[in-house]
């Protein structure tokens, strides 16, 4: 991985306490698994940062290196990653997601 890329990355992690590197934006997600995270995450009426990996391929690949996690999207809150999709799913359903986002914004 090229450290200029995974410097980026960090960096992106850690200038924002919820961020989602997923295909497509807020209002369009190009896949099902990103409009499920973004539905998720809507309901909460939190504000969250989105990078759209179909605008930049080094960040598509390199993002699944960092976080040594083989899909998109991926969640991080806090600089911690949390998951995908299913996790972030199942998180919800859980409602233990909540409890995470709410450490998140008082922190």
């Amino acid at each position: 991985m090229n450290n200029h890329v995974y410097s980026y990355i960090d960096k992106l992690i850690r200038e924002h306490k919820i961020i989602v590197f997923m295909k497509g934006e807020k209002l369009m997600p190009m896949c099902s698994f990103s409009n499920t995270v973004v539905e998720i995450l809507n309901s909460f009426h939190i504000d969250y940062h989105i990078i759209n990996v179909l605008k930049n391929d080094k960040i598509r690949k390199d993002i699944k290196l960092y976080s040594q996690w083989p899909t998109i999207p991926q969640v991080y809150i806090n600089g911690e990653f949390i998951g995908g999709a299913d996790i972030i799913l199942d998180l919800y359903q859980k409602l233990q997601l909540q409890e995470i986002l709410e450490k998140s914004i008082n922190s």
